[in-house]
């Protein structure tokens, strides 16, 4: 039984951020962001960058929620990804997406 929750313990006990008790299960997408961005700025244990820590934190948990999470807490977590980029003033446009590619007769023109 243990090995089915090794995801519960990566949340409580990770070294990536020291989360509030029950932020994944807020009703608003602000809110989580903002809980998120805080953890992320004080804690002392992450690795990387605030903005990245939090980010990998809410995706981790979305993805390992799987079945378990309800389409309407699903769509808050999704809208809170969006809501922690505004957070950190990242611009949504800006996020990575490789140039397209202009074909031989548009290099030509």
């Amino acid at each position: 039984m243990a090995n089915r929750r090794w995801s519960h313990d990566v949340t409580v006990k990770s070294n990536a951020l020291d989360l509030e008790a029950n932020v994944f299960k807020k009703d608003s997408p602000r809110a989580i962001a903002l809980s998120l961005k805080r953890s992320a700025e004080h804690s002392t244990r992450r690795k990387s960058d605030p903005y990245r820590s939090a980010m990998s934190m809410l995706t981790f948990y979305i993805n390992r929620a799987g079945t378990n999470l309800s389409a309407s807490q699903r769509r808050v977590l999704q809208h809170a990804k969006a809501e922690l980029r505004r957070a950190f003033g990242r611009d949504e446009s800006a996020r990575s997406r490789k140039p397209r590619r202009r074909s031989a007769r548009q290099r030509l023109r």
